[in-house]
């Protein structure tokens, strides 16, 4: 197994931003709590307060998969539908 880190952004819509911030922030406990996360940091852009940008390592992918299929990622993703106008991921390996 190898490590992998996850770069997820997320671009909300103004007017959800801050109920978007506090569901963000409830997984962030949880998450870091769970087997295999490394590390699991919030960030928020200086230019565009919409874009939060999660950077995240974790154990090996297999445990990273664990933590997509939690209950708390799907209770985030019913109370943020409709509030996020874009979303990527991005698998990463450390290279240097």
């Amino acid at each position: 197994m190898s490590q992998l880190t996850v770069v997820a952004k997320i671009l909300v819509k103004e007017e959800k931003r801050d109920f978007v911030l506090a569901e963000l922030l409830k997984l962030i406990p949880i998450t870091r709590a769970e087997k295999g996360c490394i590390n699991y940091v919030l960030h928020q852009d200086n230019e565009n307060p919409n874009v939060f940008l999660f950077h995240e390592n974790w154990e090996s992918r297999e445990l990273w998969q664990d933590h997509m299929g939690n209950s708390h990622l799907a209770e985030y993703m019913k109370a943020t539908d409709g509030a996020v106008e874009d979303f990527e991921l991005n698998e990463m390996t450390v290279i240097g």
